[in-house]
């Protein structure tokens, strides 16, 4: 057999699969959509099937491309596994990592325990704080990359896009809402950026607040909106079936993103192999879901 799959293709096709098209796949490896697009061509011809379907407004991926995709992240995986424990520099230091309590708690949280073992000489040091925390924290230099949340308006050419959330106004469905006064308001505390946009809308054009609860714990705030307390904003992780999403009395919370962000003059081996290790991570959730 002489057909060849080759791995900087399979990296293009998990991208378009995380990113949802070939021209973000594109930006985001830093290539041409032509670039791109060429990659797959050639895996098509390998193959001799097709792998995307090409037409506007249907799925993106024929049935093949669904299948290759579960090889390819095994694969990618595989290769970069075998080059970090066959390598004749293997990577060392120590790096400290910023992570939200959310992010802790997800699946990117699995991320450490192989990492550590796949890299036995790199030490992770971990701190939990808020978003705006960690920001200012990488902006002083005392963490070297963070995973977090940001709006969409905020994104930074140099993230890595982890994937997308979305920001819901909730309460229990046993607290009334009444809009004529301020309402009742919970919040995380004066470091999270939720809080900060909820209190200029209601400011601005929405419901006027009152913020009557402040806690930085989200297993916090969720008990105090099911305990009736008042209105939050949550992500959509956090928004459980005994809450209700209130539609139509707030401003629209703008789309949420999660990302991987290095500090200024912190990339190194070790910490691009850490950046590259919640990538892989995030896009096997995605294709998972795609393939669901």
């Amino acid at each position: 057999m002489s057909e060849r799959l080759e791995v900087d293709a399979l990296r293009a096709l998990r991208a378009i699969s995380l990113f949802g098209g070939v021209t973000r796949a594109a930006d985001h490896l830093a290539l041409s959509q032509s670039a791109v697009s060429h990659k797959i061509r050639r895996l098509e011809r390998a193959l001799d099937c097709t792998l995307l379907t090409r037409r506007a407004g249907g799925p993106l991926f024929t049935d093949a491309g669904l299948r290759l995709l579960e090889y390819a992240h095994r694969m990618t995986n595989l290769h970069d596994e075998a080059l970090a424990s066959l390598g004749t520099k293997p990577l060392s230091g120590t790096i400290t990592l910023g992570m939200t309590e959310d992010t802790t708690l997800s699946r990117l949280s699995r991320v450490l325990g192989r990492f550590t073992r796949l890299y036995p000489d790199i030490q992770v040091n971990v701190r939990t704080s808020q978003s705006l925390v960690a920001q200012e924290r990488l902006r002083t230099g005392a963490l070297d990359l963070a995973v977090m949340q940001i709006f969409d308006s905020d994104l930074r050419p140099e993230d890595q896009h982890l994937f997308s959330d979305t920001l819901h106004w909730v309460k229990s469905p046993d607290f009334p809402l009444e809009t004529d006064a301020p309402v009742p308001f919970l919040s995380f505390d004066a470091a999270c950026f939720y809080k900060q946009w909820g209190l200029a809308q209601g400011a601005g054009n929405g419901p006027k607040l009152r913020n009557v609860f402040e806690c930085p714990s989200a297993a916090g705030i969720q008990s105090a909106v099911r305990a009736g307390l008042g209105v939050a904003l949550l992500n959509g992780m956090h928004v459980t079936r005994d809450m209700e999403v209130i539609e139509g009395e707030f401003p629209v919370p703008p789309p949420l993103s999660y990302v991987c962000r290095v500090g200024a003059g912190r990339q190194s081996p070790a910490v691009r192999a850490l950046t590259n290790a919640f990538r892989d991570e995030a896009s096997s959730a995605a294709e998972k879901r795609v393939r669901a």
